[in-house]
């Protein structure tokens, strides 16, 4: 599966505890040639690693170990090379297994527990910035799951949607004297209706920024008859063919993503330069990791591909290398950005993502505080 699968309802799930073991295993994968080859000898070996660590594990019987590798050996037959992009996550217990595929590395890990591994889901999902898109017509609406890598249509929520429409009767306009427009006929405004209604429930369950694709007279009637397009975040004024591929679209989308994407990092300059005005900013990876864990953290600005592996020390972080790090030293945190991230939005913090060396000069993260 992709991030913009983890909804908040699945997250839950994911994170509810489990027979143990539940198995987490996570690695960095590559997306293209030649790298890319070391990606199948990577994965054998932390199969083997499962493996060994399950056989003696006391904790667990015979018949709950035979079936967790049998899980796990169904979801490495599955994983698809080809979908590859900068993590493999796979989980796995006695009873089922899950694969996931997210743009943004990980690091090798076998975790044995009673819940799953979340945090490089969440912190992919955090990354990615999924949005929906309407495309809409006189008669059709669909909707688009998307990232600024790729979209795909969704079929939730009632989507797509195709308005009923009756015979044409040439005695009923020859009555009225006039062919009503397309989008001033009651059916029409009717279907915008269902189209607003579905969408709202889309909306309630996972909120995401909203972009509309179709003709001025659609989205203006969707404005006029609805409540939810008045949010939407950014709108192409084009027509909307039913049979629209996801990758013309985000062709369609990509300057209203730009713009949005610029309008988002000025905003977030803004509220890191007014948190610095009220002495209300902490900069850097252990001022932020200590305000995350008191609760403290209102926004968190994170740069797009920083990652650190640190060893806690009293209750601080010290950066280490990764020549230095000693597999079997418990104090090393070798995901501690994505571990922070999952906290922070725990804790309900807005967690964003901002533009390499953006945050340079505060130790590549930040955060404005609530007090």
């Amino acid at each position: 599966m992709d991030t913009d699968a983890l909804t908040a309802g699945l997250l839950q799930e994911l994170r509810a505890a489990k027979p143990y073991p539940a198995l987490s295993l996570t690695m960095p994968t590559h997306r293209r040639a030649p790298d890319n080859a070391q990606d199948a000898v990577r994965l054998r070996n932390l199969v083997s690693e499962a493996g060994s660590r399950l056989d003696a594990d006391p904790d667990a019987n015979r018949e709950v170990r035979a079936a967790v590798r049998q899980q796990l050996d169904r979801a490495v037959d599955e994983v698809d090379p080809r979908r590859a992009l900068d993590a493999l996550v796979i989980l796995a217990t006695a009873d089922e297994f899950q694969i996931w595929q997210l743009p943004r590395t990980a690091p090798e890990r076998v975790v044995l527990s009673d819940t799953y591994l979340t945090r490089n889901l969440v912190a992919a999902k955090a990354q990615a910035q999924p949005f929906w898109t309407l495309t809409v017509s006189a008669d059709h609406a669909a909707l688009f799951s998307g990232t600024s890598d790729a979209a795909h249509e969704e079929h939730i929520g009632g989507f797509p949607l195709t308005a009923p429409r009756e015979a044409p009767n040439p005695q009923r306009e020859e009555r009225i004297g006039d062919t009503p427009s397309t989008f001033t006929d009651e059916e029409t405004r009717q279907f915008m209706r269902t189209v607003d209604e579905k969408l709202r429930g889309v909306l309630a369950t996972d909120p995401r920024p909203l972009y509309l694709v179709g003709l001025a007279p659609a989205l203006a009637l969707l404005d006029e008859v609805g409540e939810v397009a008045k949010d939407a975040v950014g709108r192409v004024t084009k027509g909307a063919p039913a049979d629209t591929s996801p990758s013309d679209l985000l062709t369609e989308l990509r300057p209203a993503l730009e713009a949005r994407q610029k309008r988002f990092a000025a905003e977030i300059d803004g509220k890191l330069d007014e948190a610095r005005g009220r002495r209300a900013f902490a900069g850097g990876l252990d001022e932020v990791w200590a305000a995350v864990r008191e609760g403290r953290a209102g926004l968190v600005a994170v740069e797009e591909h920083y990652q650190q592996t640190v060893r806690v020390d009293r209750e601080h972080l010290v950066p280490v290398s990764g020549d230095a790090v000693d597999p079997a030293d418990g104090s090393v945190r070798e995901d501690i950005v994505d571990e922070l991230v999952e906290a922070a939005l725990d804790s309900g913090a807005d967690v964003v993502f901002v533009a390499d060396d953006s945050l340079k000069e505060h130790g590549r993260i930040a955060a404005a505080l609530r007090y």
